[in-house]
């Protein structure tokens, strides 16, 4: 027993010696492409790493997020290349990443970031929900993965991170098409990760808590969907609980940097996760009282949606406040114009 241990001992102090001793990954004069940099989490990656020195490639649906994400990192002195793009569109994935490939270089590092948040019962939910989480989530973070491979293969080098969530672990209640998507998107990262090695490409899996990215105002709404808001919106804005978008970006580049397998950020996320995979069916009770106790009852506006700011309700602004600052900060809601992005013809 004392020799298991003593070995289990030293190749412990052996492993975190040689991850201390490895070369860092350097960011400068590297293409990084990011889905989803527009707003919130995407673009404030996109800002450290472009103060990294990285040239920044970014796309979003929505042309006037672009707009205003390109006048805030041409202030960091890189190449920026702003592409409006629908991510679940498999031609316009293509498109998007040789285009960013002939302005920037080669990408170096893929950030699989865009995601869609509904919020709601089960009984509240179509088809269409599903279908569009893991068209985001997961197919979505598949093309781009598809498109930048042949190059990283050929030069024998690469980084992919995959931004999922916690949610991808932990099934919450009135969540489910998130989770779905996300759950996909965790096991398609970890296998990932297990296959492209042999190529010198290295894949982290990073599933964040709750952050004060300035989310909620655009995440859509289901059933009751002031009360919905009002959970979900106080959750992302209680200090402790949840993490800001800024920290939550040092430590998923930081994660990059090292090569990490995986990332769970935030306390209560981590306890989570770990309660999941040691008491499974502790862990299902507790989520079934939670939603038969706690969260809303189906109803209001039914399988439509709204979203965040057309949600807020009577819960005080005094609750959101950190998260509403994060909302401007972060792009998540209209500011001044800015210079056109590069933007792809139509097809």
């Amino acid at each position: 027993m004392k020799r298991a241990l003593l070995l289990t001992g030293l190749g412990a102090v052996g492993y975190l010696a040689y991850r201390a001793l490895k070369p860092r990954y350097d960011f400068r004069n590297k293409h990084v492409l990011i889905t989803g940099g527009s707003r919130g989490l995407g673009l404030v990656m996109a800002r450290q790493f472009a103060e990294a020195g990285a040239r920044i490639s970014i796309c979003s649906r929505e042309p006037n997020e672009l707009l205003r994400a390109v006048d805030d990192l041409n202030r960091y002195g890189e190449r920026v290349v702003a592409v409006e793009c629908d991510v679940t569109n498999r031609d316009r994935v293509r498109e998007f990443v040789a285009y960013t490939q002939l302005r920037n270089g080669p990408t170096d590092v893929l950030v699989n970031n865009a995601g869609i948040i509904q919020v709601g019962p089960f009984d509240e939910m179509r088809e269409e929900d599903f279908a569009q989480s893991l068209a985001t989530h997961f197919w979505a973070a598949l093309y781009t993965t598809l498109a930048v491979l042949p190059e990283m293969k050929a030069r024998r080098t690469g980084r992919i991170v995959n931004i999922a969530s916690f949610g991808g672990k932990v099934a919450v209640p009135h969540l489910l098409p998130y989770s779905v998507g996300k759950f996909a998107l965790v096991g398609f990262s970890s296998g990932l990760r297990s296959e492209l090695r042999q190529h010198g490409i290295v894949v982290t899996t990073v599933c964040p808590g709750l952050m004060q990215t300035g989310s909620h105002l655009n995440a859509g709404f289901k059933g009751r969907h002031e009360e919905e808001y009002a959970w979900f919106a106080t959750g992302n804005a209680v200090p402790g609980f949840s993490m800001t978008a800024e920290t939550a970006a040092s430590k998923i580049i930081s994660a990059c940097v090292r090569g990490d397998a995986e990332l769970v950020l935030g306390l209560p996320a981590k306890l989570a996760v770990a309660f999941q995979a040691l008491c499974p069916n502790l862990m299902a009770d507790i989520l079934a009282l939670t939603n038969d106790h706690i969260l809303p009852e189906p109803g209001g506006i039914g399988t439509a949606t709204a979203k965040g700011k057309h949600s807020r309700g009577a819960l005080p602004d005094a609750v959101t406040a950190r998260t509403d600052r994060a909302a401007a900060r972060n792009n998540e809601v209209a500011g001044a114009g800015a210079p056109p992005p590069l933007l792809l013809p139509s097809s």
